[in-house]
């Protein structure tokens, strides 16, 4: 959207997510991450830590469920987000702002772990051996990204068609020797 700042944060948990249920039904995880930066020391040669940075984080929905299946404590994640500063009444009366990232993508971090990733089946309409193709429907907005099965391509795409066997000839891959060079030093327009 346009005006709302974007921002990508690296670093780790620093607690399991918290998961409430709001008034109307609607799930959000609650979570906070540490991103702590390096800092290469001339002096002492060796990295030294630099100032941290705590990041509160909410997702909302099934987000929230897929975050608390996935992340705990300590794993260290990339999540890009939208800043947004909000305001509320604490219990001692006193009015408090706060600036939180609104999770918009979350994963962890291949660096130095690895992960397994299983699609959920849920009430957005995605079902089990469902898949998706990506991409836009720019041109044919009737055709959804979600597939059935794989996609077959299309009727005049060269590159879907099966392959028709060549001889050795027509195969420029088939020769042990290289090719000579169109041009070069002993062309005489070269």
């Amino acid at each position: 959207m346009a005006g709302e700042t974007t921002l990508t944060i690296v670093g780790n948990l620093t607690a399991d997510p918290e998961i409430r249920t709001i008034g109307t039904g609607a799930t959000v995880a609650n979570f906070t991450v540490a991103s702590t930066p390096r800092v290469w020391n001339r002096q002492t040669n060796q990295y030294e830590d630099g100032q941290a940075l705590f990041m509160r984080c909410s997702a909302w929905r099934d987000m929230a469920d897929h975050i608390a299946q996935s992340l705990k404590k300590g794993v260290r994640v990339i999540v890009t987000g939208r800043l947004q500063q909000r305001s509320y009444q604490a219990q001692d009366g006193s009015n408090r702002t706060i600036v939180e990232l609104q999770v918009d993508e979350i994963g962890p971090s291949l660096r130095y772990a690895v992960a397994a990733v299983a699609r959920q089946s849920k009430s957005n309409g995605v079902r089990q051996g469902q898949s998706y193709s990506g991409g836009s429907t720019y041109g044919n907005p009737q055709q959804s990204g979600w597939q059935q099965a794989a996609p077959q391509p299309a009727a005049n795409d060269p590159f879907g068609q099966p392959q028709q066997p060549q001889s050795p000839e027509q195969d420029p891959w088939a020769s042990d020797q290289p090719a000579p060079p169109a041009d070069g030093p002993d062309d005489p327009e070269f």
